[in-house]
């Protein structure tokens, strides 16, 4: 029956086969494993956030060759691109894998492709962001208390400065289901306790688009008049703190982070960045993996799920909710270090071993 289905779906996407086989090389795809069990697709999203590629593609496909021996992984990247995202989703099932793990670069636009996966009998595991469509399950963080964190961060840090209350807010991109989340939990701690002199979405989670809305923000409050800056991730924080360096303004304020990347964890150690939030990848790639492995093998979704999601068009999707952690300079080695993300070596390069020594940073 499934088969019956998948080939109705692709007569109906015939004419874009060859362009979608296109895009998922275009887009970087590639095979791994090549075992005769199920295939499983992993489409990522973009190259802006190192994450993806560093990080969560590469544990997510070690960790499905451990559950599954024999089977093989296929995997793209959008590079940031609606419509190559949908020809990789096009491009895998005509390639006829037995599952799709996916973190959608629009979760709106993408939910049509979601829906032809589904058509042709091919699970989708939405992955660190909740797709529209008729998804399979879910894995990723607690995307509201990912914002709280960041929230009371920086609430703490400008009540240690004592003075002042006004805050730049730049969030994510709001077309990101979990840039909405960012934003409305940091706003649950924020409301009331700040002034929200400048607020901005940030499409496509570009660092070089919130270095203007920061440079912007800068011009219309004045340097004087911004206490605190909220930062959805590292990526936007390394554009905005540029902007603040650019602009001469010293002491810096303090700017959250997310996702931990190497860069902004040592912004941190130097004082430029106050926080981030670690959402280890470890085991949300296995949650992802253990979900993809058991659609690819038709098994209930229900023995790795922890809880209940719902999207605009599914209700109760199996999903695992994973808790994020705030890091400071304080905390670094108790978390990042420890938990085996960067050794200090990684951390701690010239220009930076008396912060370090500072931060217990040593041995």
């Amino acid at each position: 029956m499934k088969t019956c289905i998948r080939n109705a779906v692709l007569a109906l996407t015939a004419v874009s086969v060859a362009v979608a086989l296109a895009s998922c090389g275009q887009g970087g795809g590639n095979a791994v494993g090549g075992g005769s069990g199920p295939s499983i697709g992993v489409l990522v999203p973009d190259a802006v956030t190192s994450r993806w590629e560093a990080n969560d593609r590469p544990l997510l496909e070690k960790k499905i060759k451990e559950l599954c021996g024999d089977c093989t992984v296929e995997h793209a990247n959008a590079r940031g691109d609606v419509a190559t995202q949908q020809q990789q989703v096009d491009s895998m099932i005509t390639r006829g894998v037995d599952a799709l793990v996916l973190v959608a670069v629009d979760a709106r636009a993408l939910s049509s492709a979601v829906g032809k996966a589904a058509q042709a009998g091919i699970p989708v595991i939405a992955y660190d962001r909740l797709s529209e469509g008729p998804i399979s399950g879910y894995v990723s963080f607690n995307g509201q208390e990912v914002g709280r964190l960041q929230g009371r961060a920086l609430l703490q840090a400008m009540h240690d400065r004592g003075h002042g209350d006004e805050i730049v807010m730049i969030n994510g991109d709001p077309t990101d289901p979990n840039a909405v989340a960012f934003k409305e939990g940091a706003l649950s701690v924020l409301r009331g306790k700040v002034k929200i002199g400048k607020m901005f979405d940030t499409p496509m989670w570009r660092s070089d688009l919130a270095n203007m809305s920061m440079s912007g923000a800068i011009a219309d409050l004045g340097a004087d008049h911004i206490d605190g800056v909220y930062s959805a991730n590292d990526a936007l924080a390394s554009g905005i703190i540029s902007s603040l360096k650019a602009n001469k303004i010293s002491p810096l304020p303090p700017v959250t982070g997310q996702d931990a990347d190497l860069g902004a964890v040592r912004r941190i150690v130097g004082g430029e960045q106050y926080m981030t939030v670690w959402k280890p990848f470890q085991p949300e790639a296995a949650a992802g993996a253990a979900m993809a492995v058991a659609a690819a093998r038709g098994e209930s979704l229900d023995r790795v799920a922890t809880g209940k999601v719902s999207n605009r068009s599914e209700k109760a999707v199996p999903a695992v909710l994973l808790t994020p952690v705030a890091v400071t300079a304080h905390n670094i080695k108790d978390t990042l270090v420890k938990g085996g993300v960067y050794t200090i070596q990684q951390i701690c390069i010239p220009r930076l071993r008396t912060a370090c020594d500072k931060a217990g940073l040593t041995g």
